[in-house]
């Protein structure tokens, strides 16, 4: 374990107008305390779980896997605000922080594909600029090895793939031992199936001594044994069983009585 806790900086008065303060989730939160190597944040969509999670990882300086780092992305603005209300309390330093959205897939492997054609054109122009020689075959020799260090990691197409495969590719490849990972609704391009296989990396992380912070709608990640799972609701954030989870009764009485269920909600109003 890393992050331990959270505790709403004493001399701290947010605008409650202002997001992220408008939301009622953060404006109650006091102190947040982290029991288990895995922890979900779950609840409604605008309830305020992904801007916590976006938070926490800025205030631990996570790594952000996308276009652009947390202390610079537009979007993450107000993660920054709601981290500067915030003390950390951790039990000792992650040298590996990351934090990632399932949207933020696509634009890291774009970034990718652009450094490698990036790094083909400056090739080419060593070849067309040098003598022959050993500086240019030294020039060239880095930059052939940087594009073929991205190619063995992502392929030579790094778009070839779905986006499900490209998420957990990169995802296994982000992972070490003893990490700190901030993951938000990672299960957004996953099928069943991959599900299952990405509840085994996190398994594994566990393991290997890694912590997961993660907010998701998925009832099958949430089952992950030894998981804490916190609600989140206008009341704040509460300890919740998998069972008693509406998004686990939701979809077993759905899958319980499919033709029932849709009989009821797509009836004509008489």
């Amino acid at each position: 374990m890393f992050l331990t806790a959270l505790r709403r900086r004493p001399e701290h008065t947010p605008d409650p107008a202002r997001f992220p303060w408008s939301l009622a989730l953060l404006r109650g939160l006091e102190a947040l305390d982290f029991t288990a190597p895995v922890t979900f944040l779950v609840g409604e969509n605008g309830a305020g779980k992904s801007t916590l999670l976006e938070g926490m990882a800025a205030g631990m300086n996570a790594v952000a896997v996308g276009r652009r780092d947390l202390a610079r992305d537009p979007s993450l603005a107000a993660a920054r605000a709601m981290a500067a209300g915030f003390l950390f309390t951790r039990r000792r330093h992650a040298r590996t922080r990351l934090f990632l959205r399932a949207e933020d897939v696509f634009g890291f492997t774009q970034r990718v594909a652009d450094d490698m054609v990036g790094l083909e054109q400056e090739a080419r122009e060593i070849e067309a600029s040098m003598a022959e020689g050993f500086g240019r075959r030294l020039a060239l020799g880095v930059v052939r090895g940087q594009r073929g260090a991205f190619a063995g990691a992502y392929g030579e197409n790094p778009d070839g793939r779905s986006h499900g495969e490209t998420f957990l590719a990169l995802l296994r490849r982000r992972l070490a031992p003893g990490g700190l990972y901030f993951l938000d609704e990672p299960e957004t391009p996953l099928s069943p199936t991959r599900v299952l296989a990405l509840m085994a990396m996190l398994a594994d992380g566990v393991r290997q001594g890694s912590q997961f912070i993660i907010a998701t709608h998925s009832p099958i990640l949430m089952a992950l044994p030894g998981a804490a799972i916190l609600l989140a609701g206008e009341d704040g954030l509460h300890p919740a069983a998998w069972d008693d989870l509406e998004h686990v009764r939701v979809t077993r009485a759905f899958l319980n009585a499919p033709d029932q269920v849709l009989a009821r909600l797509l009836r004509p109003e008489e």
